[in-house]
């Protein structure tokens, strides 16, 4: 299956950004039928070296091989035309088109007329090869994240691509879906694909690839065969230090009751009943499309709800906007930064102060610049925002930076109730334990957190209860002496715990 002979060598990679070297003479090969797994923080410099091997950056100096052909890969045609494949992190679909219509889009025409019939058909075959049951016909906009992600992959996977490039393909992806894409790139590798698979999500790294390259501040920290490294060794080379322990203790005491939720109904979930406590991480699990974000969002205001009752300390609410949670008491860490959280091109301090501007406006609603600043900073530290200037555009900011901001905003608010919806997607170790810690030292100043989160060792590592979601309904709830993967995912497909 796998040969000695490279089908990828990048010698000498070096990329620098306005003096800032990103890239720092990086050396990397990939040999046919392999899944290669690159990992590191964010700002390691993983993204840019791919970025450079797909044609969307250009490189400052260093070579790249093909085959054993040099090869100057200027724009991502050219990369496409080389057989290279990429899915990045973030989706690039058209949402006024069908599924079909995305996968094949660079093809529509190439021979003349559309033939819609052969589109059509050609595409299901292809998604049932892929081990997904998907109606082509729908609109992209019409499905939901989870599969938007199948389409990305399926998209480059249907130009035949040899080098496939996954950036972070499982963030949105149910386990079960994350178990058909590996069956899929296991498949692809037994026919000689050779797949690049970035993950910060160690359990699947070693599940599925061959062999791993760690990065750090844009160079090479290790790599081989991935049986001689274990996850505390890969851990170590990516933050340059031992990492304790991934979920870090707390010991607080259960506090009163917060929020009460008695009943409550919306279009997607139905009688949802529960209790938060202060000082408590209550954990909701379910898979996508189980509703967990639908109940989130109704109870912080942001959609309506049919039916049921909410109460934050005994006083029934009925919030019919954000900022009527805001003025409730709670805040939601949305579960998509970039859309939801973040306004991208503007200042790292503006984001940081608009949820409360209140707080930093004087009497007659002016914004006071100096007080803004001080708060931001202050923010900023208190949160270790890694940047030089917080008058920086926040997307110049890795994405664990980004979630950091995000953070920052609703604590500004003093809000006493926070929903965290998948906190830590798309965000490296390290930064992960430094949410981890943050969510601790919430807890212990008597704030109640709900999180919402798609990865199981976090919600057994870190929830003090987790409440079991299911086709918009509560399967249960088991206690953290209760909680185990097995037990979860039984309640999941509908067993006993």
């Amino acid at each position: 299956m796998v040969t000695e002979v490279c089908r990828l060598t990048m010698r000498g990679i070096k990329k620098s950004f306005a003096g800032v070297k990103a890239l720092r003479g990086v050396d990397f090969s990939l040999r046919p039928g392999e899944i290669h797994a690159l990992v590191g923080e964010n700002g390691a410099g993983k993204s840019t070296l791919m970025k450079i091997l797909s044609g969307a950056y250009s490189l400052d100096s260093g070579e790249i091989t093909i085959d054993g052909q040099p090869v100057t890969i200027s724009s991502p045609r050219a990369g496409k035309e080389l057989g290279i494949g990429t899915v990045y992190q973030e989706i690039e679909l058209v949402d006024d088109l069908t599924i079909a219509e995305n996968i094949y889009l660079d093809r529509l025409g190439q021979y003349g007329l559309v033939h819609w019939r052969k589109i059509f058909s050609e595409a299901e075959k292809f998604m049932r090869g892929l081990g997904f049951d998907i109606d082509v016909r729908q609109r992209v906009m019409d499905v939901s994240v989870a599969y938007k992600q199948v389409v990305e992959i399926a998209k480059v996977l249907s130009a035949q691509a040899k080098i496939l490039i996954l950036d972070e393909p499982t963030a949105v992806l149910t386990p079960r879906e994350t178990d058909k894409l590996f069956a899929t790139m296991r498949s692809l590798r037994d026919t000689g694909v050779s797949i690049v698979y970035i993950s910060h999500r160690m359990d699947e790294v070693f599940a599925v690839a061959d062999s791993i390259t760690t990065m750090r501040d844009g160079e090479v920290t290790g790599g081989g065969p991935i049986g001689d490294f274990n996850v505390d060794r890969v851990v170590e080379l990516m933050i340059g230090r031992k990492l304790s322990t991934m979920y870090p203790a707390r010991n607080v005491t259960r506090g009163s009751e917060m929020l009460r939720v008695e009943n409550l109904s919306g279009d997607v979930f139905r009688n949802v009943s529960f209790s938060l406590h202060k000082g408590e991480i209550l954990g909701l699990f379910g898979l996508v499309g189980s509703g967990r974000t639908e109940i989130a969002r109704a109870i912080f205001g942001e959609d309506g709800h049919s039916a049921g009752r909410l109460f934050v300390d005994g006083r029934e609410i009925n919030p019919c906007s954000p900022y009527q949670g805001l003025k409730a008491g709670i805040s939601l860490v949305p579960e998509n930064r970039k859309e939801q959280g973040l306004v991208l091109d503007m200042p790292i301090k503006h984001n940081m102060t608009m949820s409360n501007i209140t707080s930093v406006s004087d009497r007659l609603g002016v914004v006071n610049r100096k007080r803004e600043n001080a708060l931001a900073q202050s923010l900023a530290d208190k949160l270790t925002v890694k940047t030089d200037n917080i008058d920086n555009p926040v997307d110049s900011l890795s994405g664990g930076n980004q979630q950091k901001v995000v953070f920052a905003k609703w604590l500004n608010t003093g809000s006493r109730i926070v929903i965290l919806d998948e906190p830590t997607r798309g965000v490296d170790v390290g930064a992960k334990v430094e949410i981890y810690n943050l969510m601790n030292q919430l807890v212990a100043d008597g704030v109640a957190i709900l999180m919402i989160s798609s990865e199981l060792n976090e919600i057994l590592g870190m929830c003090d209860r987790t409440l079991v979601i299911d086709k918009g309904a509560i399967k249960g709830e088991l206690t953290r002496t209760e909680m185990s993967e097995a037990g979860i995912m039984r309640l999941v497909v509908g067993g006993q715990a």
